[in-house]
């Protein structure tokens, strides 16, 4: 019942904002993250409703230690770890259902391959201190012979940056820890006959010094893990090899400030991705990695209420999420932007600690602004020459429905007043669009979109917007 109620408000249902490239990238596509959701029980309604929103794909983390046998030993269970076969019954049948689920619906599947890692093979028998590269090869083998072909991007570990995902992170250990790990998994991936972009990275993307659970900022990690120094120069003494792979992971998380925020150096957070394209640039001419990487953006959200101490309100979580979009949209290395989650987390420590970037509110599953306009993304972007024109852009999440384009109605509300129709747009294959139009203070706008099979949608109310 809970999940048709879902299904149901779904069908129901001057700004200054940080610089853009002039290169847009009209072909980005979106993946969306839920694990709870896909990863117990049936997925089918969940995936039925990611189609339904227009995503383009799933990002699915498949655990070392939830399929490996006996991970709380000490010592390592004899077995042939690269034959997914010789796996504990049950183990894969999570994964199984959730990438065989997309895959009937036209989605995508992104696979990161990660830890915890079984305490056999870490050197503390913790699943988290120095796992055993050759050991995660193996592993790797066996779920690239699992899934090989309907896989469509393979990326390798989440957050390694972040000690609580790895171990030890004194002295940028870790970052070696991971390059062992990467280089095993690539060449387990490519032996079975894989021949998907395989990703690196997937950073968390701010540091700070807590001991031992604390996060190696992103750009350092970075440059440790490719045997760079601060200024991106080979570091003499170390020998690392070009680093194979075909792009870059990143999770520009922010903060209150959203996209606004400019963190400290070496932070990558949504607002400053050309730091990012610069630093992969520079480790390119240094000769670490391949030139002119693109960047996935393979886990993002915007944190909102009841988070009182990181989250924003919900109508700012569906703006920022929007203002979001169109940065990644207008970076040309941006390859995919990501929603995570499909609804916020519960639970012990729900106000606090949890994940309330989700499209549905935990309490009741009630829909947030940002479910609406993650179908029917909308920014009003100032002209800097006058306060009375703005740009519009906008995107009809370029689902089944909306690939031949079509035409959607622009409405404007002033304070005091009602919705007043604006005009109509079209929009193209790709969903994207622009319109200028007249501004003015407290004016809003919103789109509505009618579908080929009649369904009809209204993206929320958008304000402008100021950094905080």
């Amino acid at each position: 019942m809970r999940h048709r109620i879902l299904l149901a408000a779904i069908a129901s249902l001057v700004l200054l904002v940080p610089a853009v490239s002039a290169s847009a990238n009209s072909k980005q596509f979106t993946t969306v993250e839920a694990p709870r959701e896909l990863l117990s029980g049936d997925p089918g309604v969940w995936l039925s409703l990611i189609d339904d929103l227009g995503a383009d794909a799933i990002r699915i983390q498949v655990g070392w230690r939830n399929v490996a046998p006996k991970p709380d030993n000490r010592r390592a269970p004899s077995f042939n770890a690269s034959n997914p076969n010789a796996y504990p019954d049950g183990a894969w049948a999570r994964y199984d259902a959730a990438i065989a689920g997309a895959r009937e619906r036209g989605l995508k599947v992104q696979v990161t391959l990660g830890g915890p890692a079984p305490d056999w093979a870490t050197s503390k028998r913790d699943g988290l201190t120095r796992p055993d590269p050759t050991a995660f090869g193996r592993f790797s083998t066996a779920v690239a012979r699992r899934y090989g072909s309907r896989v469509s991007w393979w990326s390798i570990w989440n957050e390694p940056n972040l000690g609580k995902f790895l171990k030890p992170i004194a002295n940028d250990e870790s970052a070696t820890v991971y390059r062992n790990l990467y280089t095993k998994a690539y060449s387990a991936l490519r032996g079975v006959g894989v021949r998907a972009p395989v990703l690196f990275g997937e950073l968390a993307p701010q540091g700070n010094s807590l001991r031992d659970i604390g996060t190696i900022a992103p750009l350092r990690f970075l440059r440790s893990m490719l045997c760079l120094d601060a200024n991106y120069r080979r570091v003499r003494g170390k020998r690392c090899a070009k680093l194979p792979t075909q792009g870059f992971a990143m999770h520009p998380y922010s903060t209150k400030a959203g996209p606004f925020l400019v963190p400290p150096a070496d932070n990558v957070t949504i607002g400053v991705l050309p730091r990012l394209v610069s630093a992969l640039d520079k480790a390119a001419r240094a000769g670490a990695i391949p030139s002119r990487l693109p960047i996935y953006i393979t886990e993002f959200g915007v944190q909102s209420y009841p988070d009182k101490r990181v989250g924003v309100s919900l109508p700012a979580q569906s703006d920022y999420r929007s203002i979001s979009e169109r940065i990644a949209y207008g970076n040309s290395r941006v390859k995919s932007f990501s929603q995570y989650l499909l609804r916020d987390d519960g639970g012990t420590g729900y106000e606090y600690g949890a994940f309330e970037s989700g499209l549905f509110l935990y309490k009741g599953d009630k829909p947030k602004p940002a479910l609406h306009s993650f179908r029917l993304p909308l920014v009003v972007v100032a002209k800097k020459s006058t306060s009375t024109r703005a740009t519009l852009w906008g995107l009809v999440r370029p689902g089944k429905q909306a690939h031949r384009g079509g035409t959607i109605a622009i409405e404007y509300a002033d304070a005091g007043r009602g919705w007043r129709r604006l005009a109509s747009q079209r929009f193209g294959s790709s969903g994207y669009w622009k319109r200028s139009v007249a501004m003015k203070k407290n004016r809003k706008f919103r789109v509505k979109w009618t579908a080929p099979d009649g369904g009809r949608y209204t993206g929320p109310g958008t304000l402008a917007r100021f950094a905080p």
